[in-house]
Order: C-alpha cells, then sequence, then structure tokens
C-alpha cells in the first residue's frame, strides 16, 4: 500500500489501480451494494451452461464492437500530441501518455484543488534569465476525492523548475524544482496543506512512479571496449618486441620475399631497393627530414573529437555545442585545429625561409590555398543531393573551412611579412632575451592589438536597430524576452547586414532551447577577428619551438607560463562565472575571452603531449598521429560521406543513446583506420 494525497493507490502485478476514498456515511451502503452485485455475479456465471445462443451472440457482438472501439482509438491515439490531459474519474476516455523522445520524462500532474484549473510551465536551469514555458493546463476537481489530472513530456537534460498557477486570476499556486530522468515516470500532486480550509496554502510534491533508465552506461561500456582494445594492442606489440618472436618473425619474411624473387619473373633485388628509396615521399615526412610528432598527435586528436561531434556525438547535450554561453566538449575542438594550424604556419614558413624560397611565390602559395580552402567549404556545406545542385538565393557563406581559410591566409601572411629566418640568434645577448620570442614579433603583436580593439569597439560600440549595444546575449526568451530579436548583437547584425540572413546559418544551437527566431551563423564574420587570434597565439607556441629548439625545459616554460598568464586573462574576463562575467566564453560569438581560455587548455595540452610523445617519447602519438597527417581529406571526406553506410545507417531504435553512440564512435573509428592505411601507402593531401 502507498499513501497518495486524498486518496489511496493500490499496486498489484505492474499495474496501478484508483481506489476513491468513501466516508463513513456511504460503507455500509456501498458494502451492501457490493454484496448483492457479487452474488449476481455468481449466479450469472452458474447459469453460464444453460446461456440461451441469442444472449451468446449478443455478447460476441458486443465484445466485436468493443474490439474495434479500442483498436480505433489505439490508431488514433497514435497522432496524439506530446502533452494532452487524461481523467481518471470516468468523465474523460483515458488516453495513451505521450510518446517520449530522446532525454524526456514522463510528468503527470495530478489536480486536487477544487473548482480551481492549473497551469503548468517549467523553465531550465540551463537558460539564463529567460520567461517560463507554458507546458499546459490541469483540469479542475469537480468533486472530492475524484482529481484531474494532464501527461506532459519534460526535458531531462538539465534541472528545471515548475511553476504552478491558477488558471483562474493567474496567481502562483506552487513551484518545484527538480532533475527529471531519462524515459522516468514521475507525479506531481498539487493539494491543499489543510484540506478544511479552502484558502490555505498548496503543496506541491513530486513522486516518482517510474525509475529513469541510465543513458550513461553506453559511454562506459565504450570506454571500457576501447581501453581493453588498447590493451590488446599494447601486449601485441610488447611481444612483438621479444627478440625470440622478431628473430622468428625476420626469418619468416626472409624465406617469404625469396621465394617471392625466384618465382617473380619481374622483380629483383634492386628494384624493390629502388622502389622502397624513391617511394611517394612527401616533403617534410621523408626519413631524414625532423617533424614534431606532437603536433600531429594534437592536430588528430581535435580532429577526431570533430568527427565524433559532427556525427553527432551519440546525442548526448554535452556533447553538442552549448546553446549559448559555457562549453561543452564539441566546443573545445575547433579552436584547438585552429591553435595547431597557426603553430604549423611558424614551422612551415621558417624551414622555407630559411631555404631561401621566394617570399613572392610563398604568397601566391598562400593565396591559393586560402581560396582552396573557401571554395571547398562552400561547395561542402551547400550542396543537397537530393534537391540537385546549389540553390544560390541559399547558399550559406561562412562555414569551418572558410573560417580556417580566411585565418590561415591572415595569419601566413602576417608571418610572412614579419617572419625571421633565424630567429634563435636574434637579441642573444640583450637584456630583454627572457622575452625575445615575443619582442622581435612587436610588428605582428601591434596588428593583433588593433585587429581586437576592432573586435571590441564593434562588438560594443556599434549601434544595433531595437538592440541596446554590447548587447551580447543569445535573443528569444532569454533576457526575459526583452530582446526577442537582437540574437548575437552586433555580430549577428554585421552577418544579416552584409550577406542576408538567407546566406548565414539558419539553425544555431541557441534556437532550441531560447526559442530564438532570427538566423545567426557561429562562424561569424566578427569571430573571424578572434579566430586570427588564437591561430597568432598558436604561431606564438610555433615561435618557441624554433627560438629555444633543443631547449626542453625552456619550451616547456614558456608553454605553462603563457598557459598561466592566458587563464588570469579569462578569470578577470568571465569573473569565473558562466553568464555573470564582463565578456562570457561564447563559442557562438568566438568572445575574446573563449579565445583566451581554449588557448590557455591548448598551450597545456601541448606541454603534455610534447613532453610524452617528443621528449620521453612514452607515446607515439597513436592512434591520433595518423589523422593529424592528413587533417584536411578526413575533413573533407567525414563531411561528404556523412549520410552513407558504414558512416551511417537505419536504426532499430532511433531514440537510443547506445545505438546512436554506437554509430557515430564506428564511423569515427573507421576514419581513423582509413587515416592509417594512407599513412602506410604514404599518400597525403595536401592543399
Amino acid at each position: 500500500m502507498k499513501r497518495r494525497v486524498g486518496q489511496w493507490t493500490e499496486e498489484k502485478a505492474g499495474r496501478r489501480r484508483v481506489v476513491e476514498p468513501v466516508s463513513q456515511g456511504q460503507s455500509s451502503e456501498r458494502r451492501r451494494w457490493q454484496q448483492q452485485q457479487l452474488q449476481e455475479g455468481r449466479a450469472a456465471s452458474a447459469a453460464g451452461g444453460a446461456m440461451e445462443p441469442g444472449d451468446l451472440s449478443v455478447r460476441l457482438g458486443l465484445g466485436a464492437v468493443l474490439l474495434s472501439a479500442l483498436a480505433v482509438l489505439l490508431v488514433g491515439g497514435l497522432t496524439l500530441p506530446g502533452a494532452m490531459s487524461q481523467g481518471e474519474t470516468g468523465e474523460l476516455p483515458e488516453r495513451r501518455p505521450p510518446k517520449l523522445e530522446m532525454d524526456q520524462a514522463i510528468l503527470k500532474v495530478y489536480n486536487e484543488l477544487l473548482h480551481e484549473g492549473l497551469v503548468v510551465s517549467w523553465l531550465s536551469d540551463h537558460c539564463y534569465q529567460c520567461l517560463y514555458q507554458e507546458l499546459g493546463n490541469v483540469p479542475t476537481e469537480k468533486h472530492v476525492g475524484h482529481p484531474r489530472n494532464s501527461t506532459f513530456a519534460i526535458d531531462t537534460k538539465y534541472p528545471v523548475t515548475l511553476q504552478v498557477n491558477s488558471s483562474v486570476d493567474k496567481k502562483e499556486v506552487c513551484r518545484v524544482h527538480e532533475t527529471f530522468g531519462e524515459h522516468g515516470h514521475y507525479s506531481l500532486w498539487v493539494t491543499k496543506a489543510n484540506l478544511s480550509n479552502a484558502s490555505g496554502p498548496v503543496n506541491c510534491k513530486i513522486i516518482i512512479d517510474q525509475e529513469a533508465i541510465s543513458n550513461k552506461l553506453p559511454i562506459l561500456y565504450a570506454f571500457l571496449a576501447y581501453l581493453g582494445l588498447a590493451v590488446l594492442i599494447c601486449l601485441a606489440q610488447l611481444i612483438m618486441g621479444l627478440n625470440s618472436v622478431r628473430n622468428l618473425m625476420s626469418s619468416l619474411s626472409y624465406r617469404v620475399e625469396m621465394e617471392r624473387l625466384i618465382n617473380s619473373e619481374l622483380g629483383s633485388t634492386n628494384r624493390v631497393a629502388d622502389n622502397a628509396a624513391h617511394g611517394n615521399l612527401v616533403s617534410g615526412r621523408n626519413p631524414g627530414s625532423y617533424r614534431l610528432r606532437s603536433l600531429d598527435t594534437f592536430r588528430g586528436l581535435a580532429l577526431v573529437i570533430m568527427i565524433f561531434v559532427n556525427y553527432g556525438g551519440g546525442r548526448y547535450w554535452f556533447f553538442k555545442h552549448e546553446s549559448w554561453n559555457g562549453l561543452t566538449v564539441a566546443d573545445l575542438v575547433f579552436p584547438w585545429f585552429v591553435f595547431i594550424m597557426g603553430t604549423s604556419i611558424t614551422l612551415s614558413l621558417n624551414s622555407a625561409l630559411q631555404a631561401n624560397h621566394s617570399r613572392w611565390r610563398l604568397l601566391g602559395k598562400i593565396a591559393w590555398r586560402t581560396a582552396a580552402l573557401v571554395l571547398l567549404g562552400i561547395f561542402i556545406i551547400n550542396p543537397n543531393y537530393c534537391k540537385g545542385p546549389i540553390s544560390w538565393e541559399t547558399l550559406r557563406i561562412p562555414g569551418v573551412l572558410q573560417r580556417l581559410g580566411l585565418t590561415y591566409g591572415v595569419v601566413a601572411v602576417m608571418e610572412l611579412l614579419y617572419g625571421k629566418c633565424w630567429p634563435e640568434i636574434l637579441g642573444l645577448d640583450s637584456w630583454w632575451s627572457p622575452v625575445r620570442d615575443v619582442l622581435i614579433y612587436w610588428p605582428q603583436w601591434i596588428m593583433i592589438l588593433l585587429l581586437e580593439c576592432i573586435w571590441l569597439c564593434l562588438t560594443f560600440l556599434l549601434p544595433v536597430p531595437d538592440c541596446p549595444r554590447g548587447y551580447l546575449g543569445p535573443g528569444g526568451i532569454g533576457d526575459f524576452g526583452q530582446f526577442v530579436n537582437c540574437t548575437g548583437g552586433a555580430a549577428g547584425y554585421v552577418d544579416r547586414w552584409l550577406l542576408g540572413e538567407k546566406h548565414i546559418y539558419q539553425h544555431p544551437s541557441c534556437k532550441i532551447l531560447y526559442h530564438t527566431t532570427v538566423p545567426f551563423d557561429p562562424e561569424n564574420l566578427l569571430g573571424l577577428i578572434n579566430s586570427i587570434v588564437m591561430a597568432f597565439l598558436g604561431l606564438q607556441a610555433g615561435k618557441i619551438f624554433i627560438i629555444y629548439k633543443g631547449q626542453n625545459k625552456q619550451i616547456m616554460l614558456r608553454f605553462f607560463t603563457w598557459s598561466t598568464l592566458l587563464g588570469i586573462i579569462s578569470a578577470i574576463l568571465t569573473k569565473c562565472s558562466k553568464d555573470h562575467g564582463f565578456i562570457p566564453v561564447n563559442k557562438n560569438l568566438w568572445s575574446i575571452s573563449y579565445v583566451t581560455t581554449l588557448s590557455c587548455f591548448a598551450y597545456i595540452l601541448l606541454l603534455l603531449i610534447y613532453f610524452l610523445v617528443d621528449i620521453k617519447k612514452h607515446w607515439t602519438g597513436a592512434p591520433f598521429y595518423y589523422p593529424g597527417m592528413n587533417s584536411i581529406l578526413l575533413y573533407v571526406g567525414h563531411e561528404v560521406f556523412e549520410q552513407y553506410f558504414p558512416f551511417k545507417w537505419k536504426m532499430l531504435n532511433d531514440h537510443s543513446h547506445g545505438e546512436h553512440l554506437a554509430q557515430n564512435l564506428l564511423a569515427t573509428t573507421i576514419w581513423v583506420f582509413i587515416s592509417y592505411v594512407l599513412y602506410k601507402k604514404k599518400i597525403f593531401w595536401k592543399i
């Protein structure tokens, strides 16, 4: 037995039966009526063997009609909306509960207030300064002991606050804060604290009817599976490293090779050696040239996570981009990719300048690569193969590759103009030698500071129609609905003014939570400035590698110093909070605090990878090293073939995190394996 407010419930065989409370004055009369009904039922059962054929046909006909009606109700119930009202008093037909999507639970609200309907609203804790959103109405209780109820689907991603208002005077009745679990069943009982006092306080209590599922278990299983695979690979490498095993494999390979040469009419020992020596080698990747494996490992790590989250990340909210302010796993990878691109620019251009390559020729290569990345990005993100050619009227102009191309172009030209051929020998005997990695590039720093001043002025001083100056919010229902069409402030306004609403992203990440009504592009033009700053901070890491070449302690010390400095700047700008800082961390805006925070993480991560891979050599960088060597090819490939098998297939349960996670992890693993095969075949795609 479980006690409910105002009624008794009895659970038997997994089903719930509501037993209405009966007053003492009615108990004897109802008991006599129940005994009479029981006796009549027994008499009818005893006479069942002598039932008339007409009675049997009538009962069969009635049964067929009931079954037909039930089938109609079931079929019709499939099209019912997600939130519905239903009564358990016999006055309204009972309907099926709403069909749950991912990250949803069932909430049934019971109203025990006499002659007073309810309006239920909800507000996510993740929605900053938002308006309450209405869930629906709950009918009034007409008779004592006959509570009416309504059933709703409620979001489970974040904790929510439920607000219950009176449908008569719209005043708040009660408020409840709760964290719901996916596919759980919950009941919210709204009742008087004192049944004898009609004007007394109201109590709201949430009861768990059915426990939620544990939707994080697939992540644990996937982690254990990949951990087991890594252990097996390490064991295999350990066994292959044993002298006895190596000698055995060498003898076997020698016999196979001799047999192949004897039986072959085309091959010869010299020809095989020539082929091996003059294979498809790429500049910078030849055995004679030194290459920092940590950079390719870092790039590959960012790329693998990017592919995984682009494929869906198992449909978990923390593997998707943040709705507005804050960070998720998906928000880390693109800035890291930009950062390591800046580091590579320093190393590649410095090597070219030391080899006396013409700066004009290098400028032509920079221009070609910039244009190729921009055009490639436009043609990748826009085609809809089901609708035919690209529609120029709705062509999206900004994008990831476009942002990479333009950022690369600006930073590479800056380095080409002011880069030094032999920076490691400059200022060695000067008093400013400890900071020469900054001071000898002072023109670049002035340009970066000017660019950042432009971003600050446009963001906080540019007048935006019907919006406050310096607005950094999401619009929609944010900021209590005062600035509905101000999404992104100046950043959104600049895009809509220069590119037009139809040529930017139509479904920003803030649309679902904040109910925004205007399009907004996360790769906006104003954010390009801070993307350049991010790449320039990566450029600084490359200069540290060059100037302090061979001085591993100095390199690691400077990485740690830059990480600390950028972390302090981020703490000041954000006030160590998600929404209350001067400039919050925001990936959609590419705010300066977002750049300093991600650069802080990038320096620390690069320090660790450099220490493990290039200094101590405890880790080869695998498997991330291989995607890092073919980053553009893998990015383009995963975008083009995203909808094709084996990267995607029709799932048995489209609302299962586990199936989505398995599909996305398998697709990502396939691309890592492809990069490994390309690496072994010495195939590298460069733009």
